[in-house]
C-alpha cells in the first residue's frame, strides 16, 4: 500500500503502516543524530524542556549540509545516515517522548519491541541526498547548533519527502532482519 502522511502523526497512522508500505511524508520532521539524540535523552534526566515538540514527530537520522543566508538557511543535500548508531537510545527515547517515527537508512538493531503500537522505522534509499533536498520546502529552525551542523537539529518542512519504506512496523515486523535471516538460510544451505 502506499500512504500520504502529513505530521505530526497520530497513533493510528502508524499502526496502519504495514512492513514494505511506501510512505510520503508532508509537515514538519527533525533532523536528528547521535549526539541530538544522547541530549534529548540527557535532558529528560535532568526534567529539562526540549526547545521543540516530539509528540507525534518524525526523526529523521540525517546530518544535512546547509548554507546560511540572509534570512534564514538554505538546504544543500540532506540524504540518510545510518540508522543503527541510534539504536541503543531508541527505546529509552520512545518510553519518554511520543515520537511516531524515525526515518533512515541501513535498518535499526532490537527496537522492534519499543516501536509497538506506537512508531514505525521508515527506510529512505542511501545517496539520494539531492533528492531529499527537493522535498524540503523550508527550514524552520535551528536548535542545538553548537553540536555542528551535522548534529543540530534541523526543523525542516517537508512536501512529498519520500518515497519512503516501512521497513519496521509498529507490530514487529522488520524487513531487515527477514532479509538477514533468509541470507543466512542460504548461506548456510551453500555450505
Amino acid at each position: 500500500m502506499e500512504y500520504r502522511l502529513n505530521t505530526p502523526l497520530k497513533k493510528e497512522d502508524v499502526i496502519n503502516l504495514k512492513a514494505g508500505d511506501i510512505v510520503y511524508l508532508s509537515g514538519r520532521i527533525f533532523t536528528a543524530r547521535d549526539e541530538a539524540h544522547a541530549r534529548i535523552l540527557e535532558m529528560a534526566k535532568e526534567n529539562k524542556e526540549l526547545p521543540f515538540e516530539l509528540e507525534g514527530s518524525v526523526i529523521y537520522h540525517c546530518g544535512p549540509l546547509m548554507k546560511e543566508k540572509e534570512n534564514g538557511w538554505d538546504v544543500i543535500a540532506a540524504g540518510p545516515t545510518t540508522s543503527t548508531r541510534m539504536s541503543k537510545m531508541t527505546p529509552e527515547l520512545l518510553k519518554i517522548h511520543a515520537v511516531r517515527a524515525f526515518v533512515g537508512k541501513g535498518g535499526m538493531d532490537n527496537v522492534a519491541d519499543s516501536m509497538n503500537e506506537k512508531a514505525v522505522y521508515l527506510a529512505f534509499t542511501g545517496g539520494c541526498a539531492a533528492l531529499a533536498a527537493i522535498s524540503i520546502e523550508k527550514v524552520n529552525a535551528v536548535h542545538w547548533i553548537d553540536l555542528g551542523m551535522p548534529e543540530a537539529v534541523w526543523e525542516l518542512e517537508v512536501e512529498n519527502f519520500g518515497p519512503l519504506v516501512v521497513g519496521i512496523d509498529s507490530h514487529g515486523s522488520d524487513l531487515f532482519t527477514d532479509v538477514r535471516n533468509k541470507a543466512m538460510e542460504t548461506y548456510s544451505k551453500i555450505e
